[in-house]
């Protein structure tokens, strides 16, 4: 029987109900969903990719950094014999805009004994090249290029100061890649970016392991941007953390990873990564930086260098070296370990460059930026020009600033500010007691005070070129420049009131007046325009009758009054206000500097001195030129004849004496021993002005708030003066400070303290005074007619013109030439030669006895603080 066995069939719902197919509609309705928002992605995609490709493209063909007016210091003269090696004159022209290769300011090639160089057409001078050959770190010789010639000195480029960044106060030295050393671009792709050299703009390995640690730790602390993703976060978008900001950076660097290659996208970073703070300035770049922490040309920089300024990309400001040494030491050696790890940098080299200490330059903004010279270059040049135009041609200012000086002067006003600060702690400083009875105890209490503020301004007394200026002790604290700021100028007026004295030789005045004549120094009330006017000596000192030229070196202020006085008021007051101090009014108090003026005032004052008479305008600027070279400005001197050379010269002699024997002989015991005129100055601040045959500075110290500084100048300013003036005799192009020049018809004299006439060997007690020829007494020490009441007493007669019985006329040789004076009949010539530099003596009060026995006998030179 056969079996029959029916297989039973799936049924057949038909297609439809047995699968979906791509005609389901759902299916449709899916696919149409995904391309709608595919479509959607795509357009927002193309619209941000449209919209920042346009942003970029702007900024990349336009100029990508701000212009900015690019200010340069004076140039540094080379001269043979001078120390140099070939590396610094090279990093000198470096930072003057020179390169080995293609530089419109100038290029140089290095030769195996030294540097040739050779101006291009945007160099300030434009003119001959030179060859400068060094043997031994010193300059051998040097010879123009196209003349031949040997040279006794050449003048290199101007070297740049410093490029501002007006609209975000920063500072920044744009370089190319060319001019980036190969460590740095190592040390900065070895912690930054690896993969830089081979990614297109994004590393997604690294991307999506910081997002996977990120995700697992809950935060937002990985950080993945590659350098072309940093660049895009730092010129068009914030840095606020955010996934739209994070894409958007992502979109930017495709971006210009098609538009610019792997070095000019680097050189874009190098020059705009944040690089910490300098004063009130942000630093940008890796040039800026380099110049800001080791003060060195970028190309000059060494491997652990390179790799600390690698490392403080991460956190400028944590990372400082100068407030976080142990933090930035640390975070080189990581970079170094980085390199490594990149086979950039050998086991041994890294080990090497861990050992290297760091080694910063002195964190002085002063000594390499001068920010308030800076500041008053550009409020001088605002005259003219807008600040916003000067930065948008982008112009070469000249300045007169010596880069030396102004280390110089900053280093001194450091140093010396300190020992002012001790000063004022130690005034401020109390003994109190604390509690009642057997519980008390008494504690040492320090007063508050606000600190004391400084200004330094040093200039070339021929030229009035402003060389070297400090306006306040922090310029990161207080912008407010204090060599521009009036004061008081106390002390240092008195010497246009013996000027306008001596100056009476020429004026056919009745009464003539020189150093040695008699002034008398006791307590007086001066009456002026109906009122009264009592002016007291320093600790309340007086003198009796005192020659003039020791009543100015010991700055006894009623002598100085009652000096003013007689040579009258007006006549003083029209000669300060020809040197240049306009404030002053024809007063009895004018004489003791009662009314205000600059510390740059005052530096273009005394030019009359130290000028031979003649007053010459302050500068800071030389020339500015156009970006092609073309001069814009360029500046004229302005001289203005005041004084006679004559008058001035014994002016000069009488400060020397102020330096040698009187208020101002801290300078001398500070070691300064270079030929010098100057004087001290104390009015509720300190002041000093002084000056040697080639360099003028003025010095000042006091409180903003114009409370009493209870110290005097030659306790405050003097020093920081020395100080200062000691590192300028070190530099070669002001170690030649000289003798001060004598004019004709100006002579020596040897004269007697006691007597006040031409000194014998009879009276050698005596001291050396320069006289106007024609002016000097005629009689000699014994010649006078005093009778024994004066000779106990002291009482003299200072005249230039005493009557003489009998004369002779006999020629004197002076190192100036020769000179007809008058002497008694019978008498020898007086020596002529200058006195020696002796500490003063401590006065002593004269009794009566003393003065009948001569114990007191002389100047009586006080080397107490007094002005």
């Amino acid at each position: 029987m056969a079996i029959k066995v029916k297989i039973p069939q799936p049924k057949k719902k038909g297609s439809q109900s047995s699968r979906i197919g791509l005609s389901h509609p759902f299916v449709k309705a899916g696919i149409a969903v995904f391309l709608l928002v595919s479509l959607m992605m795509f357009a927002v995609f193309a619209y941000y990719y449209v919209k920042y490709d346009r942003i970029v493209e702007a900024r990349i063909r336009g100029p990508i950094f701000s212009t900015s007016a690019k200010i340069y210091a004076r140039a540094p003269i080379v001269e043979t014999g001078d120390k140099y090696s070939k590396e610094e004159i090279i990093s000198n022209l470096r930072r003057a805009g020179y390169s080995e290769t293609d530089s419109k300011v100038g290029t140089y090639r290095s030769l195996p004994g030294g540097v040739e160089i050779k101006p291009g057409p945007l160099s300030y001078h434009n003119a001959d090249g030179a060859e400068i050959h060094i043997s031994g770190g010193k300059v051998d010789r040097i010879t123009g290029s196209n003349s031949g010639a040997t040279l006794a000195a050449y003048e290199l480029e101007p070297p740049l100061l410093t490029s501002l960044d007006s609209e975000e106060r920063a500072k920044r030295q744009v370089v190319k890649y060319n001019d980036i050393p190969k460590v740095m671009v190592n040390a900065v792709t070895s912690i930054e970016d690896r993969k830089f050299f081979e990614h297109s703009g994004i590393n997604y390995v690294r991307l999506i392991g910081a997002a996977w640690v990120d995700l697992r730790s809950g935060g937002k602390a990985q950080g993945a941007s590659t350098i072309t993703m940093q660049i895009s976060r730092g010129f068009f978008l914030s840095p606020q953390k955010t996934l739209k900001r994070k894409l958007t950076e992502m979109l930017i660097a495709i971006e210009l990873e098609q538009k610019l290659t792997k070095e000019q996208i680097f050189e874009l970073y190098a020059n705009q990564v944040d690089m910490g703070q300098r004063g009130s300035f942000t630093i940008h770049g890796f040039a800026e930086a380099a110049r800001a922490y080791f003060n060195k040309d970028l190309q000059s920089i060494s491997l652990p260098e390179a790799a600390l300024l690698a490392g403080l990309v991460q956190r400028p400001s944590y990372l400082n070296p100068y407030r976080h040494p142990e933090r930035a030491l640390d975070r080189r050696n990581l970079v170094l370990e980085a390199m490594v790890d990149n086979g950039v940098l050998s086991r041994d080299e890294a080990d090497k460059a861990k050992a290297t200490p760091l080694k910063l330059a002195p964190p002085n903004v002063e000594a390499s930026d001068a920010p308030y010279f800076v500041d008053l270059v550009k409020d001088t040049l605002a005259t003219q020009y807008g600040e916003r135009e000067l930065n948008d041609q982008g112009v070469r200012i000249y300045t007169t600033l010596d880069p030396d000086l102004q280390r110089a002067a900053a280093e001194a006003v450091q140093i010396g500010i300190r020992k002012v600060d001790e000063q004022i702690t130690k005034l401020r400083t109390r003994k109190v007691r604390v509690g009642k009875g057997k519980s008390a105890k008494t504690e040492t209490v320090i007063k508050p005070g606000p600190d004391p503020q400084v200004a330094l301004v040093a200039l070339d007394p021929q030229t009035g070129e402003v060389l070297a200026l400090v306006g306040g002790r922090n310029y990161g604290i207080s912008q407010l420049n204090h060599a521009v700021a009036k004061r008081p100028t106390g002390s240092i007026f008195k010497p246009f009131v013996y000027a306008a004295a001596v100056n009476t030789a020429l004026t056919g005045s009745a009464t003539v007046f020189t150093p040695a004549s008699v002034v008398d120094d006791s307590p007086t009330t001066f009456t002026y325009e109906d009122k009264t006017y009592e002016p007291r000596n320093y600790k309340e000192e007086y003198h009796g009758e005192v020659a003039a030229e020791y009543a100015l070196a010991h700055s006894l202020n009623n002598a100085t009054v009652k000096l003013a006085e007689m040579v009258g008021y007006d006549n003083v007051a029209t000669l300060a206000k020809a040197a240049g101090i306009s404030s002053v009014r024809a007063t009895p108090a004018m004489a003791l500097g009662a009314y205000d003026a600059t510390p740059i005032d005052m530096a273009g004052a005394y030019t009359v001195f130290a000028n031979s008479g003649v007053r010459v305008s302050p500068t800071l600027l030389k020339a500015v030129h156009s970006p092609q070279g073309d001069v814009l400005l360029r500046t004229s001197v302005e001289k203005t004849p005041v004084l006679d050379p004559r008058v001035a010269y014994v002016l000069t002699t009488m400060m020397a004496g102020v330096i040698n024997t009187g208020t101002g002989f801290p300078v001398r015991q500070m070691g300064f021993n270079a030929p010098a005129a100057g004087k001290t100055g104390t009015s509720r601040d300190g002041w000093f002005a002084g000056y040697t045959s080639n360099l003028i500075c003025i010095v000042w110290v006091g409180f903003d708030d114009y409370s009493d500084l209870r110290l005097s100048g030659a306790s405050t300013a003097a020093p920081i003066w020395a100080e200062f003036m000691k590192r300028a005799q070190q530099l070669p192009q002001f170690r030649n400070m000289t003798d001060f020049h004598q004019p004709d018809g100006v002579i020596d004299m040897r004269i007697d303290k006691v007597t006040n006439r031409i000194s014998t060997p009879a009276c050698p007690e005596a001291y050396s005074v320069a006289f106007i020829a024609g002016t000097e007494p005629r009689e000699t020490c014994e010649q006078t007619d005093k009778n024994v009441f004066q000779k106990i007493f002291g009482f003299v007669t200072g005249g230039s013109q005493p009557a003489q019985p009998s004369l002779q006329q006999q020629q004197v040789q002076t190192p100036q030439g020769s000179h007809s004076i008058t002497y008694s009949q019978g008498q020898q010539p007086p020596v002529t030669q200058n006195t020696q530099a002796t500490p003063p003596k401590k006065e002593e009060k004269k009794g009566f006895f003393g003065k009948i026995i001569g114990v007191f006998k002389g100047d009586g030179e006080d080397n107490q603080k007094k002005d």
